[in-house]
């Protein structure tokens, strides 16, 4: 856990990010609203929707730390999944209502079946979005329409499943492990694996363990942060420790000053001496893959979040301070 526990008192606001055991049953909204009668802050979001039907890791940013929550939506996330075969649902999951089943009996589907079907779900692909989705058709979510039974025209998205792999098949139930990157449906998973095994699918059980470097290890239970905020607060992340993979360049008092104010920095303003090794990047992809950097004051306090040129120049995007 952190050594650093975090300052709550009435002049001092809690900045920092705190990662959430998020039981079944509460939305992901439903957390964000308890955990801020909990501590008394307003200023909390989270970084990736979990369904109700889902647990686990439900990180949460507070404060200042919620400037950062884009950077911490983007990342990669880690599941383990049980998928229900032989009946699909118009939800994808177990909350649904039974939709249809395939012409495959499901006790002829065995370990090796599943785990040639997965080969089509790992790497980069297009994925369908379940109709009932927070997925916007000309700007209303697609589970208003659906539940309204009006037609709902997704558009599959590009999607990437780093690994993916079967835990445990029994009783017609599978259990998976998978990585994959942000934007990915499990539920969507869960229904095309049915598909492909022709037996028809649903997701029966989600569990988030990860999303990027923060797991289950330094998670909360919901119930103990209502309990007890305190002991919560002392596991928030600090805001200059939630983003750790960025590089980071430390400035002099007059660079700090400029980064506060959104103001571009050159090397003079870097407090760190030597060659910075950021800039020393190829150019390629810079545009598509920009190179982003922690810019921190004297003390290592994070002020901003920049863009770095090739030009050797600084562009700060989220300010902090």
């Amino acid at each position: 856990m952190i050594d650093r526990p975090i300052d709550r008192s009435a002049d001092r606001p809690i900045d920092g990010l705190l990662v959430i055991d998020k039981p079944a049953g509460p939305t992901s909204h439903d957390v964000v609203s308890r955990a801020r009668r909990a501590l008394r802050e307003k200023r909390i979001g989270h970084t990736g929707t979990l369904d109700p039907l889902a647990t686990g890791v439900l990180a949460l940013v507070i404060g200042k730390a919620t400037r950062l929550a884009p950077f911490l939506s983007a990342s990669d996330k880690e599941y383990e999944a049980t998928v229900r075969l032989g009946t699909a649902t118009d939800t994808y999951d177990a909350l649904g209502r039974p939709a249809s089943s395939g012409s495959t009996p499901v006790a002829e589907i065995d370990a090796a079946h599943i785990q040639r079907a997965l080969a089509r779900f790992h790497g980069t692909f297009e994925q369908m979005p379940p109709p009932f989705s927070a997925k916007k058709i000309a700007g209303v979510p697609a589970y208003k329409l659906a539940r309204k039974q009006k037609d709902v025209a997704l558009a599959a998205v590009p999607v990437t499943v780093h690994s993916i792999e079967l835990l445990e098949l029994a009783s017609g139930a599978a259990r998976l492990r998978m990585t994959t990157s942000a934007g990915f449906y499990v539920r969507s998973l869960a229904h095309d694996l049915g598909a492909a095994l022709g037996c028809g699918g649903h997701l029966e059980a989600l569990r988030r363990t990860r999303a990027g470097r923060f797991g289950l290890d330094r998670a909360v239970p919901l119930e103990a942060l209502e309990q007890n905020p305190e002991v919560a607060i002392s596991q928030i992340v600090p805001v200059s420790d939630v983003l750790p993979e960025l590089p980071s360049i430390r400035l002099t008092d007059a660079g700090a000053e400029r980064a506060a104010h959104g103001n571009f920095l050159t090397p003079q303003d870097f407090a760190d001496t030597g060659p910075v090794p950021v800039f020393a990047t190829d150019a390629a992809n810079r545009e598509t893959d920009p190179v982003r950097v922690r810019v921190m004051d004297a003390e290592g306090r994070l002020l901003a979040i920049a863009t770095a040129g090739l030009d050797g120049v600084l562009r700060p995007s989220v300010v902090l301070v």
